[in-house]
């Protein structure tokens, strides 16, 4: 996977991380819906990677859910390194002191018996873990290929939506499988198939390409703090995928 393109890419927008992390604290209704989203959208790895370190399915389930309802509760936001202020670092550092200082008084807990502010289904989380590497990776390379990997998938969703609300349903089965190098038609072939000429369809297939980086782009620089820090966090995810497979 490499795309100039996506990495020199100008644009940065407030995000979800860089507001919370301006906001100082998520007390304010602003940054904790922040929060709770990049939250929601990133509980997978944690919960892979209590998995990975010998936690059986009810304790990690157990601690996962725990660790966010502090998050959310208490200002575990104040450990963020405003140097090193991605969300992906701030994340698995936070996990791990939660794991190392009170997964023993989280696990005594009454399974169920606390409010959960966020709905995780858990069982399909189960179901995920089971297709994960098996012996390949340890604990913190398992979470940051979970993390690539959901960036991934979000920005392909992403595309996905907007071409089918714009009625592009039968180009979107054609121009996916060039997302990961699958496709078994070539431009002429597909160009045919749609009535398009070859050149059209060349253009086509560079636009979505083209759209897809951007979209990749916009989803990491919601999980970082500055514009500088979103080509570094795009050349860590792309390393990760190259080095730990792009697969599950």
């Amino acid at each position: 996977m490499s795309s100039d393109r996506i990495l020199q890419e100008p644009v940065f927008a407030t995000t979800h991380w860089s507001a919370v992390l301006q906001a100082g604290r998520p007390d304010s209704p602003e940054t904790a819906r922040a929060l709770a989203e990049l939250c929601r959208v990133y509980w997978y790895p944690l919960y892979a990677y209590a998995r990975r370190q010998g936690f059986d399915v009810p304790t990690a389930q157990d601690l996962t859910q725990d660790f966010f309802a502090k998050l959310l509760e208490k200002n575990y936001v104040g450990i963020a390194d405003r140097k090193r202020g991605k969300f992906r670092w701030f994340l698995i550092t936070a996990f791990k002191c939660f794991l190392a200082n009170e997964w023993d008084r989280a696990c005594a807990q009454k399974r169920g018996g606390g409010e959960k502010p966020l709905s995780l289904d858990e069982m399909s989380a189960e179901e995920r873990y089971r297709h994960e590497p098996a012996d390949r990776l340890n604990a913190d390379q398992l979470f940051d290929r979970r993390w690539a990997l959901d960036l991934l998938d979000r920005a392909r969703l992403r595309l996905r939506d907007e071409y089918q609300s714009a009625g592009k349903e039968e180009r979107l089965v054609h121009l996916e499988p060039f997302l990961s190098g699958t496709s078994t038609e070539g431009y002429s072939q597909i160009a045919a198939g749609l009535g398009l000429s070859e050149a059209a369809m060349r253009q086509e297939a560079h636009r979505f390409k083209r759209r897809f980086g951007e979209l990749l782009r916009d989803e990491v620089a919601r999980t970082v703090a500055q514009p500088d820090e979103v080509a570094d966090e795009l050349r860590y995810l792309i390393d990760v995928v190259c080095r730990w497979g792009g697969v599950g």
